[in-house]
């Protein structure tokens, strides 16, 4: 196996988990390959290849390099798989088998529906693929230059499912969005084929409409579970899916730890930090770094509305990034601009603290009972809007970490 190559070809890759996937199938030698288009030719040529997936922007470009393209693959007009058997490449599609494996996961159901797809690319022709075996009855496909275009997609209003297979909102350009979902008000299935964020703007607008959705995760899984069997000729268990699924959300969501100030939240992280091998991202630091002020002081020469602004950009850096744990101050549910960053890749927990249990020193905010109490009053019913779970941190810190690593791997299974 080491003496052929086998790995992820595409163009900007820093950011995939393909590595990751494949390792836990057993491939150790899977790796990433990036390339340019002037170098494409010249690897496709090489005699060492075992076998490779291939993403943006070359599932089109690799077809040409084939000397056998599997009908399915010929059909959607893209390859995502090459191997090589007796010095020749083959072409397949894999993604369409994962494609359809994420709808079954979520329950969305295409039969007798009408399906906008957005983009026009190789991932769009697979979904096109995928719609029209599930059962649509009719596929729009939009681009940007086409005859169905952003300026006139408001005529196919009445779309049942809506899936997305453009970068609008992968990491890094989080929160972007293609479209709006509430354009659509019989929309009643939304996938995403983006799988970093775990939830794009798309699909948290989808949540709050109470709409089934999906993102790419587990697409991602199940198309490189169908490569894996192809590369080897063998049978890999479906279970593994799920599995490695879960174990992947374990290791790229974050942990997202809000509350009253004083409430611990800074030891807590530190300890789940030490526990877990995460890096820890404390917002309140974040600010203070980039300013060069402590947070009283920024307080007390800046005023509350400016902090808040600093908060605000450090949520949205801190929060985009994978496998963190995440301090945050005890405002921060001030603002609800702040919950799509926090929640787009995470679990977010809520610290609670008896009130006499407090602290208050240097807090700008929370210098005396009194205050205290009219805070927690008022900021209780934010953290409980922000919050996935709630943590009791009234007894040793290590208790609460404990716990709260416990619930985050019971909750973060495929």
């Amino acid at each position: 196996m080491g003496k052929r190559i086998y790995g992820l070809l595409g163009r900007r890759l820093a950011h995939s988990y393909s590595v990751s996937i494949h390792r836990m199938m057993g491939n150790a030698d899977y790796r990433l390959i990036p390339l340019e288009p002037e170098e494409l030719p010249g690897f496709m040529g090489r005699e060492d290849i075992g076998g490779l997936n291939v993403t943006i922007p070359y599932k089109l470009d690799v077809m040409r390099y084939c000397d056998r393209i599997s009908p399915e693959a010929r059909e959607i007009g893209a390859v995502n798989t090459v191997i090589c058997r007796d010095g020749k490449l083959r072409g397949y599609n894999t993604d369409k088998y994962g494609f359809e494996w994420m709808v079954k996961r979520a329950g969305i159901g295409f039969s007798g529906k009408k399906v906008l797809i957005l983009g026009s690319g190789g991932a769009s022709r697979t979904a096109l693929a995928a719609a029209r075996s599930l059962g649509a009855a009719e596929t729009v496909v939009v681009s940007r230059s086409g005859p169905e275009n952003y300026g006139n997609i408001g005529r196919h209003a009445d779309v049942e499912i809506l899936i997305n297979t453009t970068p609008a909102g992968m990491y890094p350009n989080n929160l972007d969005a293609p479209v709006s979902v509430a354009d659509f008000p019989r929309c009643a299935g939304v996938l995403d084929v983006i799988y970093n964020p775990r939830r794009t703007a798309l699909l948290m607008e989808a949540e709050r409409l109470k709409i089934p959705c999906a993102g790419g995760l587990t697409m991602l899984v199940a198309q490189a579970k169908a490569a894996a069997e192809l590369f080897f000729d063998r049978k890999i268990p479906d279970g593994n899916i799920p599995e490695i699924t879960g174990k992947l959300r374990r290791e790229t969501e974050n942990i997202v730890l809000i509350g009253m100030p004083g409430s611990g939240k800074s030891e807590i992280g530190k300890v789940l930090s030490q526990m877990t091998g995460r890096p820890l991202s404390d917002t309140d630091d974040m600010v203070s770094m980039a300013v060069g002020e402590s947070i009283p002081d920024i307080f007390a020469s800046r005023g509350e509305a400016a902090f808040r602004a600093l908060e605000r950009e450090a949520v949205r850096t801190a929060a985009k990034e994978s496998g963190r744990i995440v301090v945050t101050g005890g405002g921060v549910v001030l603002d609800s601009g702040n919950y799509p960053p926090l929640h787009q890749n995470a679990r977010i927990y809520h610290i609670l603290r008896a009130t006499e249990l407090l602290e208050t020193a240097g807090r700008p905010l929370s210098g005396d009972a009194a205050a205290l109490g009219a805070m927690s009053k008022k900021r209780m019913p934010l953290y409980a809007r922000f919050r996935d779970a709630a943590i009791e941190n009234d007894g040793a810190v290590s208790d609460a970490a404990r716990e709260i690593w416990r619930d985050f791997c019971e909750n973060t299974c495929d």
